[in-house]
């Protein structure tokens, strides 16, 4: 069980056992203090940020009770998340200090003089009432984990949708153990993550080798979700490019959500750098960085950004001395968030990797910019060529506190972390780093080029 669910177990919810759709509403109705009577209304995963800076969303600027950053919420209806981002006066939910806390309809956070108060709509309350009017009992229906007919009680928007329920210990089952996909022979598991995993298979007919991805939805997910996942993964697939792996099948076996692509036969740039005492030569990761560039601007010229740019995301083939490298999972994880199958946009697989975040994707979810993928490129980069994080951060560094730090620490200049580098490259992964996004390469063809004239 996740840290997130936890929080929820606590609270006599269960994480895995709500469900999303389209109605699906939490309000934030301000009770108290300067923004008294607003309404702050979610249907989509999105983030919401409370303090002193002038690009929070709730900003509080002559309150000295709130610190700059202080406080974040992650919403992915009917889920609430609030994280403390080591305030010095701490968050308050219904008069306690907290550092985390799973939210629940009537919930109040309180700060200062403002008072948030926590609203759950359901989507038949949510179609007819006003925002911060609606009743907010939840609809709660029966439903049966498809894996092992195990018996559980749903929250959903409305009483009449079918849904798909895979209980806890049979996602951690399939986690481990993936089931047969029709018309593919399982070789091998090559990893697990957040989502579900990826396994070697081979096409029956053709002998073709494939890396099928299956997608495990954490709480019970309607069949109009699935099908907008579903969509979205076939906009997604029309990218074609020699840097891009390419899609070649979907579908849903056994309520399991399944993707087929190519089968790149090598690592992934993290386990290349881990292989190699925990970093790459220049001339390697200048190569595997320039090309994933070269993906990005075809991708960013038809309008799509992919969000979760990391080194787990490049994989690499070796042929001799000259290396191919290959993006994968193209705005996978906004679909996966979106179409109701995670949790908070934060937790699961996107967690591991947040230190690549940049800060204004943390602050507006569902609405980045080319320039954020480019951070993340910047902070992939980084990690190549120094084998280091580009933040003060380490691997026991809180959720809490990476978010705080990806709002308000500067990159440590990567001269700093790798001395040998030319001051040209360094200056160029600088420049993706910053903070303001309009200060970094504003194109990732920008970016590419310039690399290339540093070598």
């Amino acid at each position: 069980m996740s840290k997130v669910q936890r929080l929820y177990a606590e609270r006599a919810l269960d994480f895995g056992r709500w469900t999303l759709d389209k109605p699906m509403q939490v309000n934030l109705k301000v009770l108290a203090g300067p923004y008294k009577d607003r309404v702050f209304c979610f249907t989509q995963p999105d983030t919401f940020l409370i303090g002193r800076t002038a690009d929070s969303h709730l900003y509080l600027p002559d309150d000295r009770f709130f610190s700059r950053h202080h406080c974040l919420l992650e919403i992915s209806p009917p889920h609430c998340l609030l994280r403390d981002l080591g305030s010095t006066n701490g968050t308050f939910v219904n008069g306690r200090k907290v550092s985390e806390a799973a939210l629940q309809n009537g919930d109040k956070i309180q700060g200062g003089e403002t008072v948030l108060l926590v609203e759950v709509v359901s989507g038949e309350a949510a179609e007819a009432s006003p925002p911060g009017h609606g009743s907010a009992k939840p609809i709660i229906v029966a439903v049966q984990c498809i894996n092992c007919a195990r018996s559980e009680q749903a929250q959903v928007a409305t009483s009449d949708e079918h849904l798909t329920f895979l209980c806890e210990d049979c996602r951690a089952e399939l986690r481990n153990t993936p089931q047969p996909i029709p018309g593919y022979e399982m070789i091998r598991v090559l990893g697990r993550g957040g989502m579900g995993c990826v396994t070697l298979a081979r096409h029956q007919t053709n002998g073709r080798a494939v890396a099928i991805k299956t997608l495990l939805p954490e709480f019970a997910v309607s069949d109009k979700a699935l099908r907008r996942f579903m969509r979205e993964v076939d906009v997604a697939a029309a990218l074609k490019h020699p840097n891009i792996v390419e899609f070649i099948d979907r579908g849903v076996h056994n309520g399991v959500v399944y993707l087929v692509t190519e089968f790149v036969d090598g690592a992934d740039a993290a386990k290349l750098a881990d292989s190699r005492g925990g970093r790459l030569p220049a001339r390697d990761t200048i190569s595997i960085i320039t090309q994933a560039l070269d993906a990005l601007s075809h991708a960013h010229d038809h309008g799509y950004i992919h969000r979760d740019i990391k080194d787990q995301n490049i994989l690499v083939r070796s042929s001799g001395n000259e290396l191919s490298a290959k993006l994968t999972d193209f705005g996978l994880a906004k679909s996966f968030a979106q179409s109701g199958m995670s949790g908070v946009t934060m937790a699961g697989e996107m967690a591991g990797t947040l230190a690549y975040m940049p800060p204004e994707q943390l602050k507006n979810f569902r609405d980045v910019k080319p320039q954020s993928d480019l951070y993340a490129v910047g902070m992939t980069a980084y990690s190549l060529f120094s084998g280091k994080l580009a933040l003060n951060i380490g691997k026991k560094t809180s959720m809490s506190e990476t978010i705080k730090a990806i709002f308000e620490q500067p990159a440590i200049p990567l001269r700093e972390r790798a001395p040998e580098l030319s001051a040209t490259v360094c200056e160029i992964v600088d420049r993706a780093l910053v903070k303001d996004p309009n200060e970094r390469w504003q194109s990732a063809r920008a970016m590419r080029n310039a690399l290339l004239h540093a070598c």
